[in-house]
């Protein structure tokens, strides 16, 4: 029987990647965001279902469990997220920090709510992508920052409120991926954007950490991968790069 895989976020970047990654290795995967035209590309290459919703909306939730339909889902992949300004505590844009909150935070305990009962009757496995910056923090990253480190406590804490049930929960925090449009939409315009990867020969790619989802999922069922840091070798810390090529 073909297995379920959701994938939150998967209009681009990781999210598509791994929607890519478990299609191909025999997921059926139902991929999750708001952009019905990207979500369509990436069904017409991979073969994948797609629902076009807002997850930070509780009508954005409706409509993917509607269309699951009481579907059973084996892997809940919540992916969905994003980094908006550097803006200092001192200068920060209140708005950007609820925004960011709103999308790694609660638009992932909202998806994951819904769709744990099932996977608390069946068996399952659900992977929170995070980042290094769930991990440390960085001057100018406040603000998404204090939202990954809010997220990396909803894993840390369902490990501890379901253990003994057929769930596993898997944090994969990766370091700089290099993405069409994590630094774009952080930094507003694609010059800044690729000042980040400037320099750095090889950053990580999205189906890197695809891979390490990929992974972890297939894993035997009695084998947990608790938490994942993945950095490209030329970055030592959330702040030290060390660039082995010049910009």
């Amino acid at each position: 029987m073909t297995k379920t895989a959701v994938v939150t976020g998967a209009s681009s970047g990781i999210g598509w990647a791994c929607a890519a990654a478990l299609q191909a290795a025999g997921w059926q995967v139902v991929a999750v965001a708001r952009r019905k035209e990207r979500l369509a590309q990436l069904a017409a290459q991979t073969g994948c279902e797609y629902v076009a919703a807002d997850l930070t909306k509780d009508a954005g939730i409706d409509t993917v469990t509607e269309y699951l339909d009481g579907r059973a889902v084996q892997v809940l992949v919540n992916n969905a997220g994003g980094a908006f300004g550097v803006d200092s505590i001192a200068e920060a844009v209140v708005e950007r920090w609820q925004h960011m909150f709103e999308i790694n935070v609660l638009a992932t305990v909202k998806i994951t709510r819904a769709l744990l009962p099932a996977m608390r009757r069946e068996g399952g496995t659900i992977v929170f992508i995070t980042s290094t910056a769930a991990h440390d923090t960085y001057p100018g990253g406040g603000g998404y920052v204090a939202a990954k480190h809010a997220e990396r406590v909803i894993p840390l804490t369902m490990r501890q409120e379901l253990a003994g049930e057929p769930v596993r929960i898997v944090e994969i925090a990766p370091g700089m991926v290099h993405t069409e449009e994590f630094s774009l939409n952080r930094l507003g315009s694609q010059e800044k954007a690729d000042a980040v990867y400037a320099g750095v020969q090889s950053p990580l790619q999205a189906a890197d950490v695809a891979e390490a989802v990929r992974w972890c999922v297939q894993l035997p069922a009695h084998v947990n991968i608790d938490s994942m840091i993945i950095r490209p070798v030329e970055q030592a810390t959330n702040t030290l790069t060390k660039r082995l090529r010049k910009p």
